[in-house]
């Protein structure tokens, strides 16, 4: 399938409504960009599309004219089986996703299978310029190495992250609360010790204590563990 009848197919599956609803939640895309796909008919339109052999015609071209492109890539890219392959890609699309919902929905099934070559991966997104290739490779160690998989190295390089990029920050704060759910005991001295920016540690704290996950003796001592603005 084309580029072009690809572009057509989205554009009949438009939903107005949820259009205006993704331009209120994604305000640094240019309205004019995003068609107004629902998330469910793009993962299923990617599921049809990455068994197919000319999908890589659609993968190649970039940067794609709309939001909902960047979706379908990520979507795409998500389904692919052959790792090596998968990270190609990956590699190759990072630096044209350019906001939070493309970056956070772009997750691998095949990552799961190759948990050490995706751990020395992440470094090297972390350690990029990149606001969302940054965010994204934050956002694979909170998904795959937080649970049996965790190591303390895994924090500790993302505690030394600083950047002046909000969507770099926020991936941050989600991180490191979502490490105080399943790694409490290991994760609480970065906040005892303050070691993140005052911004991110106040933040880690809120989403912590919105957690359902997290114990309300817990939550109190974060609460105290805030630090006040000066």
């Amino acid at each position: 399938m084309t580029s072009e009848n690809i572009r057509k197919e989205l554009f009949d599956m438009q939903d107005t409504g949820y259009r205006d609803m993704q331009i209120k939640i994604i305000p640094n895309v240019p309205a004019d960009s995003i068609i107004g796909v629902r998330t469910p008919q793009l993962r299923k339109f990617a599921g049809q599309l990455v068994k197919t052999e000319d999908v890589g015609d659609f993968l190649n071209e970039l940067p794609h004219r709309y939001f909902d492109e960047n979706q379908l890539h990520a979507f795409i890219i998500s389904g692919m089986k052959d790792y090596d392959k998968c990270m190609d890609e990956v590699d190759r699309f990072l630096p044209f996703v350019d906001n939070w919902a493309t970056c956070d929905q772009m997750s691998p099934k095949v990552f799961k299978k190759h948990r050490q070559e995706l751990a020395d991966k992440t470094k090297i997104w972390i350690a990029s310029s990149e606001t969302y290739t940054v965010r994204f490779g934050i956002g694979m160690l909170m998904e795959h190495f937080l649970d049996e998989d965790f190591d303390p190295e895994y924090p500790e390089t993302v505690a030394k992250v600083r950047s002046e990029e909000y969507y770099v920050n926020m991936m941050i704060a989600w991180y490191f609360a979502t490490a105080l759910a399943k790694q409490y005991e290991a994760v609480l001295p970065f906040i005892e010790e303050q070691r993140l920016d005052v911004w991110t540690h106040n933040k880690t704290i809120q989403k912590a204590v919105e957690s359902y996950r997290i114990d309300p003796d817990k939550k109190e001592y974060l609460k105290s563990l805030k630090i006040k603005k000066k």
